[in-house]
Formats: C-alpha cells, sequence, structure tokens
C-alpha cells in the first residue's frame, strides 16, 4: 500500500477520488492498570474535536473506512466491517477497513481493554449511520421523492416507484460533506441488525491462511538490513566494558554502541547473530530478588490497611492467595522494521497502541510527531503484551546509525525476558456468613496484582475492597483480563470455602447471594447445560464452577477434571456460558470464548515464571508449559444474546472463571484447597 515515500491523509484520500468525508469527536476512558495507562495523553488530544473517526466514498463507490484500532487475533477488522456494512446496507465485502496508521487513521488511544466493540463500534456506526441518510436525502431531491419511499441496498438508493437507482458513488460526489457530523440517531438497532449478527467469515482470512498478508517481520525494504541487540545478563546490569573488534571484522557488520546500548547490523539475520556472539562484554550486577521469595517480599512492601467491622457474622473465614508472574507467550514476538528518510521516520511494528508507539519514537529521538510515520500490519496476537514500543525504538537506533532500513526480530528469549509480564500478587479476604448462609462481611486485599475485577459481585452489607500497589521486581503489564483472572481466582475459590462452611451446593450459595439477573443468567445456563445438579465428584473424577463479571460481560464456567495417581490433573470437560449484549459476530464470539478457556489452562494450572537476581530461568518453550493440544478439553461455549443490550468486549473476561472452577474441582475431589497459581505445582507437592 505504502512506497517508500511518506503517505498521508490527503495523498491517500486523492488516491481514492473525491467523495465523502465524516468526521466525529471520540473519547475514551483510560484503565489503570492497562500497560501506557498511566502516561498522559497527547498535547491536544483532550480534546474531543482532535479524534475523528470517518469514512470515504470514492466516485467509483469503494468505501473505505478508517480505524486506529488494530487487529491483533481478535477479529474486530471483521466486526468493525460488519459495523459499517451494516449501516449503508451492504456486503462487508463492499468495505475496506484501514486500521492502526499513524498516517491515514484517526488518532486512537490504542487496542485494549475489550474497549473496541463498545466504544470503536458505535463511532463507526454512526458515521455510516449519518452517510446513509445524507445519501437518501441526495437522492430524494434528485428524484423529487419522499426519502421515506426509497430503499439502501448494495451501495445503492432505489427508487422502486420509477425502477431508477443511484450508486453510492453517484450520489457522494454532489453533496457538500463539510459540515456533516455523526447523528446517532440514525443508527440501526440491534434488533434490525442485517450484517451484524450474523456469522460473516473473517474479512481477511484468504490472505492469512494462503500466507500472503505481511506481517511486520515480512517487511521488505531497499537495502534491508538485519539488526539484534547485545542484552545484559540480568535486569539493571550497567555495561562495564565492551571489546567489538571482532564482530567489526564480520564482513557486512556495523556495531551500534550508545552508551548501555549495543547492537549489530549484517545482511542477514544469521550473520547478525554471529556479530552478536563476537561481541566481549562485562557488566556490573547487582544482587535481586528470586521466585521464591516473591511472596513473602509483597506484603511487607505494600501499604499496611486499616481493619474494617467484620458485621457480627456467625462463621468467619480467612485465607491468602499468591499469584505468579507468567508471560504472553505471543505466536508473533516482537518485530519492527525501522527507515530513516532525512529527518522522517517510518516504522512497521506489531503494537496496540500505534500511536503511543509514535509518541516514544519521537520523543527518543526528539522529533516532531508528525516526522513518526508508524504503520500496524494485522499482528499474530498481543493479550495485552504489545503496548509498548521497545522493538521499534531499537530498530530505529539501529537503522538511525548505519543509515539504512533495519528490520528486528525478537527471539523468543528476548520476548520471555524482556517484555513485561501478568503481575504477581498476593490476595488476603477475611469474611463471614450468616447462619443462614447470607454473607455478612467481605474484606479483600489486592498487594501489586491489580484492581481489575475487585469488586464482588455478590450482596453483602459490610465490605472493603482495595488494591495496594508494590513496588514490582520484575517488570510488570497488561495482560488478558489484567488481574481479574487473580481476583476471580481468589474470589470464586473462597466462595466455596464458604459455601463448604455453611454445609451449602457451591451452586445454591452463590445463588443465595445473587442479585444481579444477568450473572444470574450466566450461572443458570452454564449449570443447567452441564447437568449440575445430577454431577456428583469422587476422588479422581471431580467438578467445580465459578461465575463473575467485568467489562460489561457476564461469565459462568463448569469444569470436569479427572486426577490420576501421579496427581496429574486433567481437565475433560468445559462448559462456559458468556453474555456481552447483543452479539455482533456469534462464531468469532465463540471462538474468543474457546480461546480464553485454553489460554486460561496454562495459568491456571502450570505457568510460571521462575526467576533470581535479575535473570528470568526459563526463557524458552522448552521450559515454560504452555497449553498444548493433550491438554484441551471438550469446551461447549453458550452465548446469551441480548439485542435490549449495546454489544460489550469479549476479548478478554471469558478467561476469568476458568482457573476457580477447576481449583475448586480438585477441592471437591480431594478437600485440599489449593490457593495460589498456578495450581499443579503446590498440589502435586
Amino acid at each position: 500500500m505504502l512506497s517508500a515515500k511518506r503517505i498521508g491523509r490527503r495523498e491517500f484520500l486523492g488516491s481514492l477520488g473525491g467523495g465523502l468525508l465524516v468526521l466525529c469527536s471520540l473519547g475514551e476512558d483510560l484503565n489503570a492498570q492497562e500497560s501506557g495507562g498511566a502516561r498522559r495523553r497527547e498535547a491536544g488530544h483532550e480534546l474531543p474535536e482532535d479524534v475523528a473517526a470517518w469514512l470515504h466514498i470514492a466516485p467509483n463507490g469503494e468505501i473505505t473506512a478508517f480505524t486506529g484500532k488494530v487487529e491483533v487475533g481478535q477479529n474486530v477488522r471483521t466486526s468493525l466491517t460488519q459495523a459499517v456494512a451494516d449501516e449503508l446496507r451492504c456486503s462487508p465485502s463492499m468495505v475496506r477497513l484501514v486500521m492502526g496508521d499513524t498516517a491515514l487513521t484517526p488518532w486512537d488511544m490504542g487496542t485494549f481493554g475489550s474497549r473496541t466493540t463498545p466504544t470503536m463500534a458505535p463511532v463507526m456506526r454512526k458515521m455510516a449511520g449519518t452517510a446513509r441518510q445524507q445519501l437518501l436525502t441526495a437522492a430524494a431531491q434528485k428524484w423529487s421523492a419522499d426519502p421515506k419511499s426509497l430503499e439502501v441496498k448494495n451501495a445503492c438508493v432505489i427508487n422502486s416507484a420509477i425502477k431508477k437507482s443511484a450508486s453510492f458513488g453517484e450520489l457522494a460526489g454532489s453533496i457538500d460533506w463539510v459540515h456533516v457530523v455523526g447523528d446517532s440517531g440514525y443508527v440501526t438497532a440491534p434488533s434490525n441488525w442485517q450484517v451484524a449478527g450474523q456469522s460473516v467469515p473473517k474479512v481477511n482470512a484468504r490472505e492469512i491462511v494462503m500466507g500472503k498478508h505481511k506481517y511486520a517481520s515480512d517487511q521488505k525494504r531497499a537495502g534491508l538490513v538485519y539488526g539484534a541487540v547485545l542484552r545484559p545478563p540480568s535486569f539493571g546490569a550497567t555495561l562495564t566494558s565492551l571489546n567489538t573488534a571482532a564482530a567489526s571484522a564480520i564482513s557486512g557488520v556495523k556495531v551500534v554502541h550508545d552508551g548501555d546500548f549495543v547492537g549489530v547490523t549484517a545482511p542477514n539475520e544469521q550473520i547478525a547473530s554471529q556479530a552478536l556472539a563476537a561481541i566481549h562484554a562485562t557488566w556490573q550486577e547487582k544482587p535481586q530478588i528470586s521466585s521464591a521469595e516473591l511472596f513473602t517480599y509483597i506484603k511487607p512492601n505494600g501499604p499496611s490497611p486499616a481493619v474494617t467491622a467484620n458485621g457480627n457474622p456467625a462463621k468467619t473465614l480467612n485465607a491468602r492467595y499468591t499469584i505468579a508472574y507468567i508471560a504472553h507467550v505471543p505466536l508473533e514476538p516482537r518485530a519492527a522494521v525501522a527507515e530513516w528518510t532525512e529527518d522522517k521516520l517510518t516504522v512497521w511494528t506489531g503494537t496496540q497502541r500505534p500511536f503511543g508507539v509514535r509518541s516514544e519514537l519521537a520523543s527518543e529521538f526528539k522529533i516532531p510527531e508528525n516526522q513518526v510515520h508508524v504503520i500496524m500490519p494485522d499482528t499474530g496476537s498481543a493479550y495485552g503484551g504489545k503496548h509498548t514500543g521497545e522493538c521499534a525504538i531499537e530498530a530505529a537506533r539501529l537503522a538511525k546509525a548505519v543509515g539504512k532500513p533495519v528490520k528486528l526480530v525478537w527471539t523468543r528469549e528476548e520476548e520471555f525476558t524482556w517484555a513485561y509480564l501478568r503481575p504477581a500478587g498476593v490476595i488476603e479476604i477475611d469474611s463471614g456468613i450468616g447462619g443462614d448462609g447470607a454473607l455478612m462481611a467481605w474484606e479483600f486485599h489486592n498487594y501489586m496484582s491489580g484492581p481489575s475485577g475487585l469488586p464482588t459481585p455478590y450482596e453483602v452489607p459490610v465490605k472493603k475492597e482495595q488494591f495496594h500497589q508494590v513496588e514490582s521486581p520484575l517488570r510488570e503489564g497488561s495482560y488478558r483480563g489484567l488481574a481479574a483472572t487473580a481476583n476471580h481466582f481468589a474470589r470464586e475459590s473462597h466462595m466455596d470455602d464458604l459455601a463448604a462452611l455453611a454445609g451449602m451446593n457451591p451452586l445454591a450459595f452463590r445463588l443465595r447471594n445473587l442479585q444481579n439477573p444477568r450473572l444470574k443468567a450466566v450461572l443458570i445456563a452454564a449449570t443447567d447445560k452441564f447437568g449440575w445438579s445430577k454431577v456428583k465428584s469422587s476422588k479422581n473424577t471431580a467438578f467445580g464452577l465459578a461465575c463473575g463479571t467485568e467489562k460489561g460481560g457476564y461469565v459462568a464456567a463448569c469444569a470436569q477434571i479427572t486426577i490420576d495417581k501421579n496427581r496429574d490433573v486433567h481437565v475433560d470437560r468445559v462448559v462456559e456460558a458468556w453474555e456481552c449484549g447483543a452479539i455482533v459476530n456469534p462464531e468469532h464470539l465463540k471462538n474468543q470464548v474457546e480461546g480464553a478457556i485454553v489460554m486460561g489452562l496454562g495459568g491456571a494450572l502450570f505457568e510460571a515464571i521462575d526467576f533470581a537476581n535479575g535473570r528470568i530461568l526459563n526463557p524458552h518453550l522448552a521450559q515454560y508449559r504452555v497449553p498444548r493440544f493433550s491438554d484441551a478439553p471438550k469446551i461447549e461455549v453458550i452465548l446469551l444474546d441480548r439485542k435490549d443490550t449495546p454489544s460489550a468486549g469479549a476479548g478478554e473476561t471469558p478467561i476469568v472463571c476458568i482457573a476457580p472452577a477447576i481449583g475448586n474441582a480438585i477441592f471437591a475431589a480431594t478437600g485440599l484447597r489449593i490457593r495460589s497459581m498456578p495450581i499443579l505445582p503446590t498440589f502435586r507437592a
């Protein structure tokens, strides 16, 4: 799409031809736990008029929509295309969606927090609905007809009475669009959706399957060389001596040294690796804590909360839960291609925040943001792990130093070691119940893991729920579901223990303390499908459940497990009910839920970062266990479609219930409560 020449919005629209351009304002709330969320927005972006979503209809009828959101496997390219096509009453194949290009798309805070569907889709709908109404009005004026007598279909306005039609391309050029702004009054209600609500196939699936899609690491530039960066042996180590003579002697190699940054460029990746290995460096390191000391470190290094009255319950239960660091392990590690043209920089990279990375690059090289162009090709997964632009900055430093385009692709070891991790944490719960099984008191303290999913959905008259920030020994950041997985694990494990204390069935105990009708609905749907009332746990086969809510979604899961003689746990069956308002694409939503369940198995059972003295000790897939095909259970997904409720995002919250459901099944089988994630190391011990 882009040549070496930088193309801006004006030139790009010129290449599409004259037509419609619609602008609107969009503001988004920041989730405080999201990586990069603590940064102030770039100057000017606080004002609504500085954020625009737009749509272009060319004279030939080609429809192009633009969004700063990005595609990282969650299928928002398809769902947003459906939104535009739905309002324009055309096939999704007639809409081209440009995403995550800082020179072409509206500014956007980033793709995170399950915010694309609830925030961007309504904007795209508003713009497309406004365009549809303007085109209807133009056609009505052309034919001296009542707009209500006309029909919009297949990117045309049709007048059945006189058997005539006019294409969008014909009509768009006849309208003065300068003062046209979005009007939500033209948005189609979910009950009347025609394109949305259907299982439309992934719009670029063929290109991906056939290998035609170009990821960041596939980009080719004239004169391209390959980069590699020398990493210190531990976090915080400082360079004390450096000998690059052997590396510099290798044909085609250039060594770049700037402070503690040392890197090489070479004609190919193999030579770059050889050159890196030929560098001799010494470092000054500092002692740091290990994973074995982590959970004794966390609480003493946080604030001391005040004690809360407990409401005089009949029975009390206090417990402590621990959550390990885990890695994102994206299929596609960080990659970037950087190219300088005089004092202007273009970077192709896989990131969830193209405009955030643009700001990082501008700051690093002390140039205006309008001299930085970040292009985000659809990327092979992120899971919250690609908010920041380290790889892009490194590639750009190398490219600037050698005067050539540079491709830098992180190794799997670099991805494990130098990317940020899901936060570890300690959670403490003090609780009490009445003689009738009603919750009376609830005090919940999360140290370091995060506030997402912190509030209990259960009714309780006396409660206190707090997140306490602690300085993390390792670099931490966003992860799928943020801390909602940790907080649900602790809460739902504790609810099962309280049910046992009350002498009640775990399902009956939850229903006794729930009033939220949406959460009740998914809990009943999951347990009915699972056959909860008919199952009974034994020491080898057992059953557990959990439920919760976060980011506008409601979820409940039931798990069936088998425990063998070696105390190995296999998850045989999972039934999960999910509700997130009006469903945009049932098949893709089902895929999201299934993927969340499988990914959640890793953090629930065995994933954990092992570290000591600033080193990651298991930075390879041979050492860091992730779910395999043999781990996958039979999965049954129940989708509750609420046409009366706005659509919420679904990329994160379906992950939160699998860990507590498994833990509760283990408790049902053995009477042993495992209060740590991952579960298996403690259970086997």
